[in-house]
């Protein structure tokens, strides 16, 4: 005999006793809630006649699946632990169609169990609280999204990046804005926290610096909120680098020595000082804790072992020794030490040249130039060649740093701006910051 169900009752109540009648309003309920949830897959939901048959006749060992039981709880406004549950109200619709013998055996039925002990309300709330509205496939798919980004960077630029980053945080956002275990919630902080970061740089190599800071706010916030040091500092890091660019060189510089003081032998500090510390301490003319501090990015390099090549800028990954040693050319260009930047930048060649950056390429040209500029001899000529390929490598994928230094060397060599290289290079200097990305930073730099 059928088990008097809740479920039962109230599909009598509403006469959806049949399976095309029950279906077609569970069709309707899922469809709704897909939207309401924003979580697609429930509107392909169906009910088969045995399932129908199953439910509504209470032939059940455990409850639906969990999306099952969604619709169904938003189909007939209760949980589906009590849906299931033996309903004891004799004066229900089912209990007025059976005979009196029924009602008897009802009436003297064991009592029921207290709330806490009903099997299926306990396996009910075990599956609320090890449900998920994502498995391990959406989460991978969202881990290589990331992984493409960062690795089409260089070539690609922020401009064509920058939607598909904004997907990936969107969706992780939706995501987790449902009910998923610890594990997978603590997958999702972190590749939300890193479609943040990765936006953050893009906007600093955009020119777009509030809007840096606000995803790097949320990368880095997010990151703590799950004990992910390695994002954090990485986000850190490029705060530091948007708050640099931003020409707020003390911010940048505090903002990197305190990521650096709560984990002061970890690999990401090794960009922390080289990126963070050692260019805005050049900036404000600290020479002598600029050579400290490239010298403390040099020695965790040696602990970590970390790459000898130039590694991707936007990389997650620590920072290579050829990437650290350009960014100490670019602190001593900031503190006129020519001979070092010189020294720095001929024992780095052969790794950039052969590099796939031609950011790199370009902003090394940039900070040689400056510094033969600097001599006491000036290389009017070598300086404008190295500015005019620098401008070249870049082409029409501008970021705010080539922007930046091109820009400046225009106006370090305003002396000689009657030679002829100098004004072959201004001529090409304002040609390429025509392009309205170049624009829209010449914008946000004024």
């Amino acid at each position: 005999m059928p088990r008097t169900t809740l479920l039962r009752q109230l599909l009598q109540q509403r006469h959806l006793t049949t399976h095309e009648a029950f279906a077609a309003q569970y069709e309707r309920a899922a469809a709704r809630l897909a939207e309401l949830d924003r979580d697609p897959r429930l509107a392909s939901l169906q009910v088969s006649p045995r399932q129908f048959d199953r439910w509504y006749g209470g032939e059940l060992l455990t409850l639906p699946r969990p999306d099952a039981c969604r619709v169904l709880e938003h189909m007939l406004g209760r949980p589906v632990s009590e849906l299931f549950s033996t309903a004891y109200d004799g004066d229900s619709a089912h209990d007025r169609d059976e005979g009196p013998s029924t009602r008897r055996q009802v009436t003297s039925a064991p009592p029921p169990r207290e709330d806490d002990e009903n099997p299926l309300d306990i396996v009910a709330q075990t599956r609320q609280l090890t449900g998920s509205n994502t498995d391990d496939a959406t989460l991978a798919f969202l881990d290589s999204s990331l992984e493409g980004i960062a690795s089409r960077y260089e070539q690609d630029g922020p401009y064509a990046l920058r939607p598909q980053a904004r997907q990936v945080r969107q969706l992780a956002h939706t995501l987790l804005n449902g009910r998923q275990p610890p594990r997978t919630r603590r997958d999702l902080f972190r590749v939300a926290a890193r479609a943040s970061g990765l936006l953050g740089y893009m906007a600093v190599n955009t020119g777009d610096f509030a809007l840096s800071e606000a995803y790097c706010t949320e990368a880095r916030d997010l990151s703590r909120e799950i004990g992910d040091l390695d994002t954090d500092l990485w986000a850190c890091g490029t705060l530091s680098f948007s708050l640099y660019y931003a020409g707020r060189y003390d911010e940048a510089d505090a903002c990197a020595a305190a990521a650096v003081e709560r984990a002061p032998r970890h690999a990401q500090c090794i960009r922390l000082l080289a990126n963070g510390r050692a260019r805005a301490l050049g900036k404000t003319g600290d020479r002598r804790a600029v050579e400290q501090t490239i010298g403390q990015a040099l020695r965790l390099s040696d602990l970590h072992e970390v790459p000898v090549g130039l590694t991707s800028c936007i990389s997650f990954e620590p920072y290579g020794r050829a990437r650290t040693l350009a960014n100490a050319v670019t602190s001593h260009v900031a503190l006129v030490n020519t001979a070092q930047v010189l020294r720095n930048a001929e024992h780095i060649d052969d790794l950039v040249e052969h590099s796939t950056s031609s950011w790199s390429r370009s902003l090394v040209r940039l900070d040689v130039a400056t510094a033969l500029l600097q001599q006491c001899t000036p290389d009017i000529d070598q300086a404008m060649a190295l500015g005019r390929e620098a401008l070249q490598l870049c082409g029409e994928t501008p970021i705010s740093s080539v922007y930046q230094r091109s820009r400046d060397l225009h106006e370090q060599a305003g002396p000689w701006r009657d030679h002829p290289a100098v004004r072959d290079y201004g001529d090409e200097f304002r040609t390429w910051s025509s392009q309205p990305a170049a624009l829209a930073m010449a914008s946000s730099a004024s």
